[in-house]
């Protein structure tokens, strides 16, 4: 059977720890399906769920939890998320800071620029491990460039010289206002094929199932849309 193309563009921001679950479950469902005649192909894209942020600007991540959701609401986020996110053998860390994301995305967009998939889902898996479980601080250069360096982007030093130019700067600011533009209000936003929309940290088993229905059909079929947990603006 000829292999079907699949195109999924996954609209997201480091800070959200959906994302981090939703990454994971897409991962864990395209690799179940790899039996499939299915060419899954996964692009990220630069979305801010906090724009007013500064790139500067450094908040102590519980304290900007509490600030921004109250005590009881953030307790229960972080009791939904830790829980949600053993399952999938990820320790969230709540520790750390929350920074404006903008460097990061621009790392993540020169990933793509230089190697594709391969290279910009090396980079954002690594990112997010540091991020979330290991309390590492995302919009710091040098943490940048030693994850870049690490995941085989570019080295630190090119990183650096990078991130202190405004080499993709207006892509990632123009990317994520046109989400805005289209309606995201939360992330991750996955796009399939440019028709169909799965909003939130999706099971695997959700992504499973299109992806099987997409190898039955020889022409695009409709899909119903899917929403779960997702990380607001």
């Amino acid at each position: 059977m000829e292999q079907r193309v699949v195109s999924l563009v996954v609209i997201s921001d480091m800070i959200c720890p959906w994302c981090y679950i939703g990454h994971t479950e897409l991962a864990n469902a395209i690799e179940a399906v790899s039996d499939l005649p299915l060419t899954i192909k996964v692009e990220y894209r630069p979305f801010k769920l906090q724009p007013s942020l500064k790139d500067d600007q450094v908040h102590v991540k519980r304290e900007w939890y509490l600030q921004r959701f109250g005590k009881e609401k953030s307790a229960a986020i972080e009791q939904m998320v830790t829980a949600r996110a053993k399952q999938l053998g990820i320790n969230i860390n709540y520790e750390g800071t929350i920074t404006q994301t903008t460097r990061a995305h621009r790392v993540s967009l020169k990933a793509w620029k230089l190697g594709g998939q391969p290279f910009q889902e090396a980079f954002i898996n690594a990112l997010h491990k540091a991020y979330f479980e290991q309390g590492r601080a995302l919009g710091d250069f040098e943490v940048l460039g030693e994850i870049a360096e690490a995941t085989g982007v570019m080295s630190k030093e090119e990183t650096v010289k990078f991130l202190e130019s405004d080499d993709c700067l207006e892509e990632v600011e123009a990317m994520s206002a046109e989400a805005r533009k289209k309606g995201v209000t939360g992330v991750p936003f996955v796009i399939i094929d440019g028709r169909w929309a799965v909003i939130g940290g999706q099971t695997a088993e959700v992504y499973t199932q299109i992806f099987r229905k997409l190898a039955q059909t020889e022409k695009a079929a409709p899909l119903s849309s899917a929403s779960a947990e997702a990380c607001p603006c």
